[in-house]
């Protein structure tokens, strides 16, 4: 999946997260996390997001994370979103990445 611009998805509210993901020129992912839950969840919070995106193919983005704690379905929820805000496609292929 390619990312051609950048998009916003979540809120700042507690229990939730607001995620902003650019393109980048490069086929890396920088990743940047701030979370009030870091020194606990901060691996796991990590874990999930590279998961998804291995998961969509997705290379060559930018993400900066604020979390305000939110549950690991909710951070999905969100990721999955931004993904489809900031490609070119109108839905996630589901059916190919169960």
């Amino acid at each position: 999946m390619n990312i051609t611009h950048a998009a916003v998805a979540g809120t700042l509210e507690s229990g939730d997260v607001m995620i902003r993901i650019a393109p980048l020129d490069t086929q890396e992912i920088d990743l940047q996390i701030s979370s009030n839950v870091e020194k606990q969840f901060g691996e796991a919070i990590r874990a999930t997001v590279l998961e998804i995106l291995a998961r969509h193919q997705v290379k060559g983005a930018q993400l900066i994370l604020d979390d305000k704690g939110a549950l690991d379905c909710i951070l999905r929820a969100r990721l999955e979103t931004l993904l489809v805000r900031s490609s070119d496609i109108t839905a996630l292929p589901w059916e190919k990445n169960l």
